[in-house]
């Protein structure tokens, strides 16, 4: 894939160039775990109460870099986080910083095309995405990405920015008989050039919030999934998987350079409320 400026990123999976879409395979999932687990090159911006983020990138550049966070999740099987990340309907409960999210079409067993949409800090616009998902069980580990992608029927809406993921995803690793650790590592090109105070607070804030969430998510997933359809999966089970096919020739890579370009940089930073802490 390409960035904002027809820069390839040599380290990402999703860098194969081109527009043509592909599904990940052994080696992308390898390449994306072999980031997540390494230190080099990467500069650790947080570091508390079980929660560190890095980042990697320009210091002094006004774009979104790669981030990378990492939170140790006790009392949390890494199966039940999987479950967790993959279930759109208690992603409703959880996550505030959605605004809607939805499931297009599904590419193969452990692939389909979904659509999110976020709610930015005041005063920045609101941002959504239409993505390539892709995930791979491997013994106790789990890893979970996604890329941009254009589809005909979902082209950019008017009250959204569209933003572009270069690369996104998870790797949760099992720790210990009833823990876990989880990475999410993402790197976003959020159509605009970005005041600082965003890119700091994203990392001192934004993303410490968001794994703690996700890990008080996973906590309360087991009881809340016994009283809404159970037994029912498709991530697991792709049996029960109802979504219409996507073929991969309807689907064509989002250059980020072929979408609107906002700066945002002079806004100040508000006043915030909870709301605005929470996106």
């Amino acid at each position: 894939l390409q960035a904002g400026g027809g820069v390839r990123d040599p380290q990402g999976p999703m860098s194969r160039g081109g527009d043509m879409v592909y599904i990940p395979d052994d080696s992308d999932f390898s390449s994306f775990r072999d980031q997540c687990e390494s230190l080099e090159g990467w500069h650790c911006r947080y570091n508390k109460a079980g929660v560190t983020v890095w980042s990697q990138g320009q210091e002094e550049s006004c774009t979104v870099q790669k981030i990378k966070t990492r939170i140790s999740c006790k009392d949390v099987p890494a199966e039940t986080l999987y479950d967790v990340l993959h279930d759109t309907r208690y992603r409703k409960k959880w996550d505030s910083n959605m605004i809607e999210t939805y499931d297009i079409g599904r590419l193969t067993v452990n692939a389909d095309v979904g659509y999110y949409s976020w709610k930015c800090p005041s005063p920045l616009k609101n941002r959504d995405f239409v993505t390539l998902r892709s995930w791979l069980p491997l013994g106790n580990d789990y890893m979970i990405i996604n890329y941009s992608v254009k589809h005909p029927k979902y082209p950019p809406r008017k009250d959204f920015v569209r933003a572009v993921s270069l690369q996104t995803g998870y790797l949760i690793k099992a720790n210990g008989a009833s823990g876990c650790i989880l990475y999410y590592l993402t790197q976003v090109d959020p159509r605009g050039s970005l005041p600082k105070w965003v890119v700091n607070r994203v990392s001192q804030f934004v993303a410490p919030k968001a794994m703690k969430k996700i890990y008080k998510a996973g906590l309360k997933y087991p009881e809340w999934k016994r009283k809404h359809d159970p037994g029912y999966k498709p991530w697991v089970y792709p049996e029960q998987n109802t979504l219409p096919s996507v073929s991969l020739t309807e689907l064509s890579v989002q250059h980020a350079d072929s979408l609107e370009n906002i700066d945002e940089t002079g806004l100040p930073e508000d006043h915030l409320s909870t709301s605005d802490h929470e996106a």
